[in-house]
């Protein structure tokens, strides 16, 4: 242990996410920060990695909160402390952990943005689909809400991954995990126009993307997240939704028109049914919304 220095394992860590675990590199860079800001406290504790014990750890996320951090955040850089921990133990620098006998802090129950079917047509129906950049942007809001796709998937598509005669695609999903989704008649057509219209004007340079950006390359995740509040902006929209929105609308729906959770586990990429199971819960309380609002003596 004495050969490394806490930075040095740490670098080694995140490489392992990036190569091995195939992270995303939002997820990397959000590590990446958390790590360097525990480095910088084991440093101002005259600290090392393998010399931390769980008081340590607790003082750790006592500055943390003193510092006003939101419970969300402590928690979140816990996690990447747990993680590195957990890698080192895995490879066999240190005999043990102890981050995990450190509870998380407890978080408060937030349930995910849902938008109305009447938001969600204004904004697939917003962008002006006369040009090239409108007919992509029309066909990437109307596949994010017709297959449920996290916007990394949606990113990640390539020409060979669409099967327009069986109306189906072929995501890559967290962990490099494979699955077919089906997508409507409306996302069919809107792509089958995209890719013969509008799709050639935009590929500069002969790449296998689905989806293009203006100077010819694969759109970026954060271009999906800006052309898509630029149209929520245009409808006027009084919800501020994230394209991650899109999908957990795309589940809620599926859900109170009859789909069964099951179903929507397989559509959406979970490993565990119980990650699926927030959507009842999101329904119910939708459904008390509803029945307070609209009963004479809610």
């Amino acid at each position: 242990m004495s050969e490394h220095t806490a930075d040095e394992l740490i670098a080694t860590y995140l490489e392992s996410l990036r190569l091995e675990r195939n992270a995303s590199p939002r997820t990397v860079e959000a590590y990446a920060s958390d790590l360097a800001q525990f480095s910088d406290w084991l440093e101002r504790q005259h600290l090392g990695l393998a010399t931390v014990t769980y008081r340590n750890l607790r003082g750790f996320l006592g500055e943390l909160d003193r510092a006003q951090y939101a419970r969300r955040t402590i928690a979140r850089k816990l996690s990447a402390v747990r993680s590195l921990f957990a890698f080192l133990v895995d490879r066999g620098v240190l005999a043990g952990s102890p981050a995990d006998v450190v509870q998380t802090p407890k978080l408060p129950a937030r349930l995910p943005v849902i938008a109305s079917t009447d938001t969600i047509s204004a904004l697939i129906e917003a962008p002006d689909a006369s040009t090239p950049l409108g007919s992509r942007d029309r066909a990437i809001l109307e596949l994010l809400y017709a297959g449920g796709l996290r916007v990394s998937e949606l990113t990640g598509l390539d020409m060979g991954d669409l099967d327009l005669a069986q109306g189906q695609i072929r995501v890559l999903g967290k962990g490099s995990k494979e699955r077919i989704v089906p997508i409507h008649r409306i996302a069919i057509s809107r792509l089958a126009e995209y890719i013969a219209q509008a799709r050639p004007t935009l590929d500069k340079h002969a790449v296998e993307a689905l989806f293009l950006n203006r100077l010819g390359g694969r759109l970026s995740s954060d271009g999906v997240r800006r052309l898509m509040k630029r149209y929520l902006q245009q409808t006027g929209a009084a919800l501020a939704l994230s394209p991650h929105a899109l999908r957990h609308s795309f589940a809620t729906h599926m859900l109170e028109a009859g789909a069964d959770l099951r179903s929507i586990q397989e559509l959406l990429g979970h490993v565990a049914l119980s990650t699926t199971q927030i959507y009842t819960h999101l329904s119910a309380q939708r459904l008390q919304d509803v029945h307070k609002n609209a009963h004479p003596r809610g």
